[in-house]
């Protein structure tokens, strides 16, 4: 049984801006410049492809008004870890950390940096396609040189998300405006929002679709495992979390619109990079570039913001006795947990040479929501085994809200056993290797 010790601490450096800027800046990530195509695919019709985004958007928001609930309750470093060990006991909390260590993070670092460094040769007018190796390696670099500036300190990491936030958003705010502003003079037409391909379009294909979406609009969550450095965390955390949620879904919403107003739904299936697209039918080869460098920026800002909150569950789980406890070191000059960061920077860049894009995104989707539907649930049991615990903010619909979250996630679930099946049992299995690995070492 691992020694019992005073929990270390760390430094509550992020205020609410800086929280909002996380929130966003995670989120905006790869998946709103590379998911389109996959969806347009599986969805062939405007309409209802918009109609995804947005149900993927209020799926997301039903999580992130009743996750505010027990974040701001329990604002404690590892977030989701925490709540789940709150909420349902230490084996649970432990599966979502081992889940968190050899698939979940890994994977989408891997995922983020993959795009990072796509992008970054395609500024610099290389095709990233014919230099595999070199793209990769990029990405690898990328997760090192996040590493480093957050264990150099939270504020730091936090300030790099911050400026790039505010770029990224902007980008994509301007790919609208000019979508809708230009595209009438460059082949742009409503009727683009209104006629599909006329091919049959299945539920499970639409189960699949969701999937996509989800990784795009994942992030929500992720301010939460940085809980016990937010500064006046009860008021700000639940502030943070549904703004930067609902400020994601507008902005997804309309730049979905964006594209398939400048493109029909059959072009943009065919089109895993629609935003550079897009931009060239507006601007030509300088929009190409300058969405390329977009890209690219938004998707270092997301793998830094990732890099800045998910070591802290490693972090947490050590200082409960469910890792080793060297995880848990803090460094004596910058205090951020460094070697948790390590560990996943390296467990990142391993994933990112070895496996693709589509592979990493599917699997980290999987792997986590289940767990926030986990985390969610935390309400209701916490509502009834501590009605006492201090709730400065509760969630908003109870106890609709969380129910409509969690049946969500059980129905994509399923979806995915029935029509990815292969992918879904190798990862579900990977989780269930924790159950043993946690009663010969933790329990």
């Amino acid at each position: 049984m691992p020694s019992v010790r005073e929990p270390a601490k760390l430094p509550r450096t992020l205020g609410l801006w800086s929280s909002v800027a996380l929130v966003v800046g995670i989120t905006i990530g790869s998946g709103i410049f590379r998911s389109p195509a996959g969806i347009a695919q599986k969805v062939p019709s405007p309409l209802l492809m918009i109609g995804l985004w947005v149900l993927g958007g209020a799926i997301t928001l039903c999580g992130a008004l009743s996750l505010a609930e027990v974040a701001a309750a329990l604002p404690e470093t590892g977030g989701i870890y925490a709540f789940i060990r709150e909420g349902w006991g230490r084996q649970p909390a432990f599966l979502f950390g081992w889940s968190e260590l050899v698939l979940i993070r890994a994977s989408a670092l891997g995922g983020i940096a993959v795009v990072f460094g796509e992008y970054l040769l395609r500024s610099f007018g290389v095709d990233p396609v014919e230099h595999v190796i070199g793209a990769r390696a990029l990405s690898a670099a990328a997760i090192a040189f996040a590493a480093l500036a957050n264990i150099r300190g939270a504020k730091v990491g936090a300030a790099i998300v911050g400026v790039a936030t505010w770029m990224k958003f902007s980008a994509l705010a301007l790919l609208v405006l000019a979508a809708f502003a230009l595209g009438s003079g460059h082949g742009a037409a409503i009727s683009h929002l209104t006629t599909g391909t006329g091919s049959p379009i299945g539920v499970g294909a639409m189960g699949l679709a969701v999937v996509s979406i989800l990784w795009a609009y994942d992030g929500w969550a992720d301010l939460s495992f940085a809980s016990g450095e937010v500064k006046e965390p009860h008021v700000n955390l639940p502030r943070a979390i549904i703004l930067g949620t609902v400020a994601i879904i507008a902005l997804y919403v309309l730049t979905n619109i964006a594209y398939l107003y400048v493109s029909p739904v059959e072009a943009v299936a065919k089109s895993p990079l629609v935003a550079a697209d897009t931009m060239f039918a507006l601007f030509g080869r300088v929009g190409v570039a300058l969405v390329s460098m977009f890209v690219m920026i938004s998707s270092f800002s997301s793998l830094n913001g990732s890099m800045l909150a998910s070591p802290r569950v490693f972090f947490a789980m050590a200082d409960d006795g469910l890792l080793f406890n060297a995880i848990a070191k803090v460094h004596p000059r910058y205090k951020t947990p460094y070697v948790a960061i390590l560990v996943a920077a390296l467990l990142g860049m391993a994933l990112v040479m070895s496996r693709s894009f589509e592979r990493l995104t599917d699997t980290f989707v999987i792997a986590i929501w289940p767990f926030y539907a986990l985390a969610v649930a935390a309400v209701y049991t916490l509502r009834r085994s501590r009605p006492d615990l201090a709730r400065p903010y509760r969630a908003i619909g109870y106890p609709v809200v969380p129910a409509l979250f969690i049946l969500a996630v059980a129905a994509f679930v399923i979806n995915s056993f029935v029509n990815d099946t292969v992918n879904t049992v190798i990862t579900f299995a990977l989780i269930a290797i924790g159950i043993p690995i946690y009663y010969a070492f933790f329990s």
